[in-house]
Order: structure tokens, then sequence, then C-alpha cells
């Protein structure tokens, strides 16, 4: 009797489709591995955080008042806007919000620029001064206020104040650039654009280094000037970093708190207060936790609606062009 040994069937090799489709899966896993926390974090930091202020701006919410919130309505929204008792400080902190927008914006975006295309050189020694040009923004806001405080101090012991006097040889009495209601917000608008240009500079060097070198040689070959290769190189090849970067600054101009309640805490005659600052003072020296969410739904609305115009208005000139 003889015994036959079956050998075991091996299995058919994985075809393209097969292995196409578990490398989509994993690719899959990993994206929602990536995704997953950021949008935890958004959830739990700007979704909720936005969805309570809703509530409490609804309502009248006072940390020193012994009853319960009670029902108001858009109430606190009708008081911001048209009382004549609250419409005034919460629009003069809007105008301040935007003339700080609107000349931060452009000058910072032009200095960076300026310093990115500095910098963007192969020379010995450079990484240092773009060390030096970003070490600004590694510092906390609240400490490079401080120091700008005692620049702009009042009388003698300020230190701009008595460059100008020797400089001067005296004929520059001290000043009081922040007691001042001319000078106090230029004042602001300075030390914020010197803290801030170090990070458009990096992102637009970023910007810089990815143009591909042939657009530039072969702009020499058709005899083109620096400022034909500026214009018709740097320029279309900076397009989406420039209106990244002009997105971002103008968002983060009219986040505009830390400098004002440590230099200026609003004044000279509400010179410098903006609405963050009115919304913080409004919920924690007033108390009034409810008028102060509605402060920052309106400032957010307000923002997200300047954001969005700003990009339609950036697209369609890209598309133009």
């Amino acid at each position: 009797m003889t015994t036959t040994t079956q050998t075991p069937q091996q299995a058919p090799p994985l075809t393209p489709l097969r292995r196409r489709r578990g490398r989509l899966r994993r690719d899959d896993r990993a994206a929602w591995a990536m995704f997953l926390p950021a949008a935890a974090g958004l959830l739990m930091f700007v979704v909720v955080p936005f969805v309570m202020a809703g509530w409490l701006s609804l309502h009248n919410v006072r940390l020193d008042a012994p009853t319960p919130p009670n029902w108001m309505g858009l109430e606190q929204y009708r008081r911001i806007l048209l009382d004549p008792d609250f419409r005034g400080e919460f629009y003069r902190g809007l105008l301040n919000n935007v003339i700080f927008a609107v000349v931060v914006v452009p000058l910072q975006t032009a200095l960076a620029l300026t310093l990115a295309l500095l910098l963007n050189r192969p020379l010995r020694g450079m990484p240092v001064f773009r060390t030096f040009f970003f070490m600004p923004v590694v510092f906390p806001m609240a400490l490079v206020a401080v120091v700008w405080k005692v620049i702009y101090a009042r009388g003698e012991l300020g230190m701009l104040n008595a460059v100008l006097d020797t400089i001067s040889f005296g004929h520059l009495g001290p000043y009081d650039w922040l007691g001042d209601t001319a000078t106090a917000l230029p004042a602001i608008i300075i030390m914020s654009v010197w803290q801030g240009v170090g990070l458009q500079m990096v992102i637009l060097l970023a910007g810089l280094q990815g143009i591909p070198k042939d657009l530039y040689e072969a702009a020499s070959l058709d005899r083109a000037g620096r400022w034909l290769q500026f214009r018709h190189v740097t320029l279309p090849g900076l397009r989406n970093t420039l209106i990244f970067v002009v997105m971002v600054t103008t968002i983060l101009s009219f986040r505009l708190f830390d400098q004002i309640y440590i230099m200026t805490q609003g004044g000279p005659q509400q010179a410098t207060t903006t609405v963050m600052y009115q919304a913080v003072t409004t919920a924690f020296d007033a108390n009034n936790v409810g008028r102060a969410s509605a402060i920052t739904v309106l400032f957010f609305l307000i923002v997200l609606t300047i954001t969005l115009v700003q990009r339609r208005l950036l697209r369609e000139d890209r598309e133009i062009s």
C-alpha cells in the first residue's frame, strides 16, 4: 500500500491592486493618527470656549453676584453696539485695533521681506545675523513690553530720552512717549513690529530658498536686472507665502493685549485701549463676565469677517495675475 503526500498549496501572490489597497489603509491610519490629536485640541481650546462664550453672553453672569445667572438674550449686544454709555468705549477700542492692523501689517511684512532678501545670501556668518533678527520672537511679549516700557520711560530715566538728549546736546528735552495721546499708540506699534518681524522674516526666507535658481539664471540670460528679477521671479514665487504671512499678521495684530496691559493700560484717554483689553478688564475688574463674553464674540465675528474678505481679495488678485 502506497501513501501519497500532498504538498500544501502556497497562497497566491498579492496582486498590485491588493498591495495598493493595503498601503492606502496604512496611510489612512497614519493620517487619522495625526489628525485626531489636532482636531481634539481645536475642539477643546477653540470650539468649546467659543460656545461657552456665546452662552455666557446671553446671560447676566457676574463673578461677585450671589444669585445664579439670569437670561438676558441679546441685551448685552444691544448695549455694546447701541447704548451711548457703552458703545463709545467699544468703538474706540475697535478703531485702535484697526489703526494698529492697518499700520503694522504692511510695515511688518515689507520689513520682513527686506530682511529676508538681505539674509538670503551665501555669506560667512549669515546664520548669526538670522538668529539675531529672530531672537525677539523667542522672548515673551510681556518681557519685551517691560523692557520697552523702560526705553520709553518719562524723564531722563528713559533710555530713548537719554539718547535723544545726548545727540541733541540737550536741545531735545525729556518726553513722555507713553503718556501723550499723539505718541502712545505709535510707540506701541514700533515695539510690536520690532518684536514680531523675525517670525515673518523666517517664513519669507524659507519661501525665497524654495524658488528654483534656474529662474534667476534664465532671467539673467534675458538681461533682466535686479528689479526685474524681483518683480517677475521673486514676487510670483513668494505669492502664496506672502498671502499666508499677511493673513497671519492680520490675525495676530488684532490680538493686541499684552503690550497695552503692561505699558499703558488703555491710556492716556483711551488712546491705546483695544477690544481685547476691554474684554479682560470687563471680566476681571468689573466682574461682568456676560458682557465680556459678548465683547469677545463680537470681536471674533469681526476678525473672522475681515479675514475672509482679505482672503477673497487676495485670491481674486492671484487669479487675475
